[in-house]
């Protein structure tokens, strides 16, 4: 499984098995996801199937919906301060969440989050990338 994530700089390739950086590109970007949930505080979303994930500027840092926007629980209550979340499109219970200069990783829909040992210079923005999901 690999991610590309925007940081200063351009986009850093993270292996997330083995957790290291194996490539960074200086002229790369990541488009964050477009998506919108109708909720205030909204930093930014994903969103697949009808399960969507929006990181808000207050504690805890996400919020989840598993059936399109109808309902909200909060999550995340030990996370940092938010900068961007990812969904799997291959595997919704996989999902990313950067603060600004660390990765983490939910293998179980959000439940329970790893934090990979990487320190990244002010992270913007990050994906899955196709091809290489879950």
């Amino acid at each position: 499984m690999k991610a590309a994530v925007e940081v200063d700089g351009g986009v850093a390739i993270v292996d997330l098995e083995d957790e290291e950086v194996i490539e960074i590109d200086p002229d790369g970007s990541v488009e964050p996801p477009d998506v919108e949930v109708g909720l205030p505080l909204v930093v930014t979303a994903d969103r697949s199937g009808s399960l969507i994930i929006a990181v808000v500027a207050r504690r805890p840092p996400l919020v989840v919906s598993r059936d399109s926007g109808s309902t909200w629980h909060e999550t995340g209550s030990g996370l940092p301060p938010w900068r961007a979340v990812a969904i799997s499109p291959a595997h919704p219970d996989l999902i990313l969440f950067a603060s600004a200069s660390r990765i983490y990783l939910s293998r179980d829909g959000g439940r329970f989050w790893h934090a990979l040992p990487l320190e990244l210079a002010e992270i913007r923005a990050l994906a899955w990338l196709e091809g290489d999901l879950g």
